[in-house]
């Protein structure tokens, strides 16, 4: 018996891997019973082609504003998509948003630091803890057992230059400090929550898109953003206990910290 459809949540959805996402869940039929897209702003020229992918699935795709670096502006979302939930819970959480900032130790500023931070580690605690009772709601209604994207799963967005192994090799052709710190410090967070929640079987991953070809990942990165989203979605489908905690990349490689 095939699974039963769920309920998502992405941000970062406007661009890129979030919209790239939304669009492949879309083509897995009844795969997904309720569509979270989230991005800043949904009405922006940035969200066209996000609007008309919830045009042509209304009744699955609801575009929701969220800025992650406004705590009120997740609370009130989180509050709209209980709303629209009717009790059934949230069972999978992409945190996808973020910033990449550039610099070596000598050149950023105080402030790109605290930017990196506060999009890229306050914004998915803050999303973290205020969906926590959807995700509690979803484990209690799913009736299956062990953990899975299934039953009730967060995913945090991350990458291999959060490796501090990685970075003494990689460090000289892109020193990217902000971005490389505050997804390290995003690493952190996932593993306390992997180990805090682990009793309420809430599930928590963390994955490396690949090198991508994206705004920020550039023209000349290694891959696309279809073969890189193919991949993660694979990867998150098996996700079972045995993954809670991991640093995995977009072809289920654990990763090195």
């Amino acid at each position: 018996m095939s699974p039963k459809p769920i309920n998502v949540l992405i941000t970062g959805t406007n661009r890129g891997i979030g919209l790239e996402m939304v669009r492949q869940l879309m083509e897995d039929k009844g795969r997904v019973k309720k569509m979270f897209a989230c991005c800043r702003d949904p009405n922006g020229p940035k969200a066209e082609a996000l609007q008309a992918l919830a045009n042509k699935h209304p009744d699955i795709i609801t575009i929701v504003a969220i800025d992650v670096n406004n705590l009120e502006s997740i609370k009130e979302a989180a509050q709209l998509i209980r709303s629209q939930l009717g009790g059934s819970g949230l069972n999978l959480l992409v945190n996808n948003a973020g910033i990449a900032l550039e610099g070596n130790l000598q050149e950023i500023t105080t402030k790109d630091m605290q930017d990196s931070f506060n999009t890229n580690v306050l914004g998915p605690m803050n999303i973290i803890k205020e969906f926590l009772p959807l995700l509690r709601e979803a484990v209690k209604a799913s009736g299956i057992s062990g953990m899975s994207c299934n039953k009730a799963a967060v995913i945090n967005i991350t990458s291999m230059e959060a490796s501090m192994d990685v970075t003494k090799h990689s460090y000289a052709e892109a020193a990217i400090v902000p971005f490389r710190v505050s997804k390290a410090a995003l690493n952190m967070l996932t593993v306390c929550a992997a180990e805090e929640m682990k009793k309420e079987k809430i599930l928590f991953c963390m994955l490396h898109p690949g090198w991508v070809r994206t705004d920020t990942g550039g023209q000349w990165a290694e891959i696309d953003v279809k073969v890189s989203v193919k991949g993660m979605l694979k990867v998150i489908a098996t996700m079972a206990d045995k993954h809670n905690g991991l640093f995995l990349d977009y072809e289920g490689t654990t990763l090195p910290w």
